[in-house]
This record gives structure tokens, C-alpha cells and sequence, in this order.
């Protein structure tokens, strides 16, 4: 390993894949790992997640062929294929995803050569070779839809001219992930379009299989899903546009509209009435609180995608000042970090920020003790409470990990959204 991590955030790639299948109704992931795996992964991401878990099976309840010294040795596919059947003689799913722990990877089991036995006899089960020392638990939401595009998206799929697919919001690994998507959803479907979010409004296997036929794909996140969407397009010839940052606001959001509209040719007229009804609605209660939260010189530590929004949003629409932002996953593409840095420093009138790329926890904590502008208010997770409280600053947990806030359906995203960070931002004083 290069690198060691103080509190790195989430776990390992199989730990992401986890989490991305828990979101879909009625999937059930099967372990060909080692007897730990099932629980650490889930702790690792829906155990950080404002203590919201799946609903269908999650942690312990996952099936699990829990290779021991023999399935080392011996190789641990008659296990494997035990495993499977029994998942599925007792879980009423509607597909069945095999993952590979470092236990399998190391050995080299041929998880495809099981799951084949049971496709050929109609069970809906995919292989995922995910070994956890291949990467971190974002790479796992990348891993889930390269295996959804080669082995479960249908091609020649009849085109829907108003269907379009959100990508980049990541399952529990964002806290707000089912708030988000729903407020997404809501403003796209007041302008005529069909949303795949594939993870909430009970979407399930088969929104997955027939989500070739959109005539859109809508990422939300700075750097996250590139290969995917490439590959999309040229297997399904649907089209990609990136929201470069979580859109929280009125003015990051009606950017977002309008890079919709623009992208989809929507009918203007439409697209204006919404665009003026929603702003309506936001501007109309912030007016009602003009003066209540005193000017801030605020810090934010975040992953990129709600790093971006949360700054914008402070700076370009509620008129605080930026002082400095941690980007807290790794980034590794320089033109992404470029993306990124453009994102959080072209603001409306305020100065730039100083912005910073580390998920290590000891050289967080000291870039913000050492920062020698004063910070009069820190957004960031459970992580950074405790420097907060060093400083004795207003803070606020915003992003993942969160651990001491119960989180359903609850977003900073959007028009809507903004009033509830705001609020949260008043109750946090």
C-alpha cells in the first residue's frame, strides 16, 4: 500500500458495490468472501450513512459462502454454488449479484463458471469480481454499472424522448442520496420528463434493464463515472451531460434546468414557468429570514460532488465567504481536479477559496488548525466535530461519515433543499 489513511472515508471497492446494490428494490448481493465481509462493508457505508441500511437484506442477512482454511486450499466454488441456491430458494429477489472478496481474488475462483449453471436455468444472477484490495468503495459504484451495461442493460430498447437517467449520486456513501434524487426527480418531472434514479420510488432490476431506451444521461458529479457513461454511449447511443457539483440553490439549480433544457431542446416557455415558480418559492422564505444568520468566513471538507454545491451555494446565494475547502475523497485525474477547482473558485463576487485534495484525517485537522484566517463556521462530517469544537466554531455534519444524525429523505439539493440547509445552518448556532 502507498499510502496510509487516518479515517479513511468508506471501505473498499466491494463495500461500494455493496452499497450501490442495497439501494436497488429487491437485488440481493451473494459474498464469496471471507465469514467478516458482509458486516464490515456494510459499516463501512450504510453503517456511516445518517444510520439508514437496506431494507431487503443488508450486513448480516446477506448470504455469505464464508471461505475458511478449505475454500483456500481447495477452491470454494461447490460452496459458492450452495450458496447461491440456497439465496435463492429462501430470498425472493429479482436478480442476484455474485461478489468476490480478497479471499476469492487471491485464489482466482471462476465465479462466472457458477453463475452461468444457474442463467442457464433462468435464474437472474450476475458475477461481480470485486476483491476489496482493488480499490476504494467509490470505484464500486463505477464496478456496478460497467457490470450493469455488459450484462443486464438491454440493447434495442425503443427510444423515449422524455426518459432521461440520473448518475453520480452515490448510495449511502452520500447521506442525502435518497432526499437528493427525489427533489432531481421532482423538478425534472415538472418539466415533462421521466426519471430513472434506479434507487428510489421502489425502481428495481428491470428500470435497469430498460434504461438504454432514455434519451439522456444526467450526471451529478464532478469526475465520478466516466468510463460508464462512454461506454453507454457507444453501446446504447444515449448521450451524456455532467453537472460539474451537487446543484443546492437557486442559482446552481437553474443551471442545472437549463443545461437540461438545452440538452433535450424542452420547450422554453415551460422551462421558464418552472424556473420562476421555484425561485419563487425559495426566494419568498428567504426573505422571510433576512438578517437571522449573521455573515460567516466559512471552511468546507466534503467529497467533490457536495464540496462544490455547498460553496456555491454560501457564497453565490446567501453571501457568505469562502475561505477553505478540503476535498475529502481521493482524486487522482488532473483534469478533474482542475474541473473541481474551477467549480469552487468562479464564483459570483467572492473571492476564491484555498482548496485542498486529502482524505487523510490527521492533514485535514491540521489544515484547518492552521489556516490563518479566522473560520467563523465549519461544514463538514462526524470527522471534522471534534476540530470544530477545537476551534470553537459553529459546526455543522453535512457529509459522509455521519454518524450522530438520523437521515431518511432529507436533502441540501435543489431549490428546496437550500431552505432546509439554511435552517440547519440556524439551528446549528
Amino acid at each position: 500500500m502507498s499510502q496510509i489513511l487516518e479515517n479513511p472515508r468508506g471501505g473498499c471497492v466491494l463495500a461500494g458495490v455493496n452499497s450501490v446494490l442495497a439501494a436497488i428494490d429487491r437485488v440481493c448481493p451473494i459474498f464469496h468472501s471471507g465469514p467478516g465481509c458482509c458486516m464490515q462493508t456494510s459499516a463501512a457505508e450504510q453503517g456511516q450513512s445518517g444510520h439508514k441500511s437496506s431494507c431487503f437484506v443488508s450486513s448480516v442477512s446477506i448470504p455469505s459462502s464464508n471461505m475458511l482454511e478449505k475454500e483456500v486450499v481447495f477452491g470454494g466454488l461447490d460452496k459458492l454454488r450452495t450458496t447461491i441456491q440456497g439465496s435463492v430458494d429462501i430470498i425472493d429477489a429479482d436478480a442476484y449479484f455474485v461478489l468476490t472478496g480478497c479471499t476469492a481474488g487471491i485464489i482466482g475462483d471462476d465465479i462466472a463458471s457458477v453463475t452461468d449453471e444457474f442463467q442457464a436455468k433462468g435464474v437472474s444472477v450476475y458475477p461481480i469480481d470485486t476483491p476489496g484490495f482493488a480499490g476504494d468503495s467509490n470505484l464500486g459504484y463505477e464496478v456496478v454499472w460497467n457490470t450493469m451495461i455488459d450484462q443486464v442493460i438491454e440493447e434495442n430498447v425503443p427510444r423515449d424522448d422524455k426518459l432521461v437517467n440520473i448518475f453520480g449520486i452515490v448510495p449511502y456513501h452520500d447521506p442525502f442520496w435518497s432526499g437528493s434524487l427525489e427533489e432531481i426527480d421532482r423538478i425534472l418531472s415538472k418539466l415533462g420528463l421521466k426519471v430513472n434514479t434506479f434507487f428510489t420510488k421502489h425502481q428495481n432490476i428491470e428500470d435497469v434493464r430498460k434504461c438504454s431506451g432514455a434519451a439522456l444521461n444526467i450526471i451529478i458529479n464532478p469526475w465520478l463515472f466516466k468510463g460508464p457513461a462512454k461506454k453507454f454511449e457507444e453501446k446504447f447511443g444515449v448521450p451524456s451531460i455532467r453537472i460539474a457539483g451537487n446543484p443546492i440553490g437557486a442559482t446552481d439549480t437553474t443551471a442545472f434546468v437549463l443545461k437540461v433544457a438545452d440538452a433535450l431542446k424542452l420547450d422554453k416557455e415551460l422551462v421558464d414557468k418552472v424556473i420562476d415558480e421555484e425561485e419563487d418559492y425559495v426566494y419568498s422564505y428567504l426573505g422571510q429570514s433576512i438578517g437571522v444568520l449573521s455573515w460567516k468566513r466559512f471552511a468546507v471538507v466534503a467529497d467533490a460532488t457536495n464540496a462544490i454545491g455547498i460553496t456555491r451555494y454560501l457564497a453565490n446565494d446567501y453571501s457568505f465567504t469562502p475561505v477553505l475547502v478540503v476535498i475529502s475523497e481521493p482524486i487522482y485525474r488532473e483534469e478533474d481536479k482542475q474541473r473541481i477547482i474551477d467549480m469552487i473558485t468562479n464564483l459570483e463576487y467572492a473571492r476564491p477559496p484555498k482548496v485542498v485534495f486529502t482524505a487523510d484525517q490527521f492533514e485535514i485537522n491540521e489544515t484547518i488548525l492552521s489556516e490563518e484566517e479566522d473560520i467563523t463556521l465549519l461544514i463538514g462530517s462526524t470527522n471534522e466535530k471534534e476540530v470544530g469544537l477545537e476551534k470553537g466554531i459553529q459546526f455543522i455534519t453535512a457529509a459522509f461519515p455521519m454518524n450522530e444524525r438520523l437521515v431518511f429523505n432529507r436533502t441540501y439539493t435543489g431549490y428546496r433543499g437550500s431552505l432546509t440547509f439554511t435552517e440547519d445552518l440556524y439551528d446549528n448556532l
